[in-house]
């Protein structure tokens, strides 16, 4: 019997990661949801898998830090096997404010969880994909925003230069690992419906905002999910180094 393929998520508890473990493990992945601090929806998310025949673990690490990181695919690698797709979703949002407000603890905080998490975890995910090093290929799938096209001035401009980077990394390492049997793409969400703009302090912000949209609504998790997917899997073989913009048009 063919071993299942793995898929590692990073930020999966809620949001559109849980909303992509739940796309994976449906279409046959076993499926890693790492979590920073709410085990309490990591564990009901992996409890729902489960419950509709899914294989899950979930995996508590910071992966802004090394050592997190390091002890996360050290688990995946021991309990799931060799790791197939990378999903790197894992962020902050901090306050809505001006640059001039904003401290450098806040600006670093962002950076780090938001891109250096990203460059860490891609790291560990190609040692092991890399056919250089006698993996068997796989594809990462960077979860950036389409702030990083509008810059969120007045609001997250830290936040928006944080998804440039992940747009540039994206760019940089698809043709750096494109011979090594290792594709990688982005999505750019743009004004999605999950907790994160509570964290950002306005819960309702898509409701102020949604009739600048084109398609004249806020999208869902599980629209960001697909695209994820897609660009995951055997139909996007020929595709490295893309960016798929899920803004309704914005």
């Amino acid at each position: 019997m063919e071993a299942r393929k793995v898929a590692v998520i990073t930020g999966g508890g809620r949001g559109i990661g849980a909303a992509t473990a739940k796309l994976f493990a449906q279409n046959g992945y076993a499926v890693c949801i790492n979590y920073k601090s709410n085990v309490e929806a990591a564990s009901s998310l992996a409890e729902e898998i489960a419950a509709k025949g899914g294989q899950c673990i979930i995996v508590q690490a910071d992966v802004s830090q090394e050592a997190g990181v390091l002890r996360l695919f050290d688990v995946v690698d021991k309990e799931l096997g060799t790791i197939s797709v990378l999903i790197n979703n894992a962020g902050i949002l901090q306050k809505q404010m001006r640059l001039e407000e904003m401290s450098a603890e806040r600006i670093n905080s962002i950076l780090v969880n938001n891109v250096t998490s990203y460059f860490l975890c891609s790291r560990e995910a190609v040692k092991r994909m890399s056919n250089k090093n006698g993996g068997l290929g796989g594809v990462i799938v960077n979860v950036s925003s389409g702030s990083a096209r509008s810059g969120s001035p007045n609001e997250y401009i830290d936040y928006a230069a944080s998804k440039g980077a992940i747009d540039t990394l994206t760019k940089g390492l698809s043709l750096e690992v494109a011979a090594e049997g290792i594709r990688v793409n982005c999505v750019r969400p743009g004004l999605i419906y999950t907790d994160m703009h509570s964290d950002g302090g306005e819960p309702n912000r898509i409701e102020r905002l949604k009739s600048k949209i084109p398609l004249q609504r806020g999208g869902l998790p599980e629209e960001v999910s697909e695209a994820i997917y897609w660009l995951a899997s055997e139909k996007s073989t020929f595709s490295t180094g893309n960016y798929l913009d899920v803004t309704g048009g914005l």
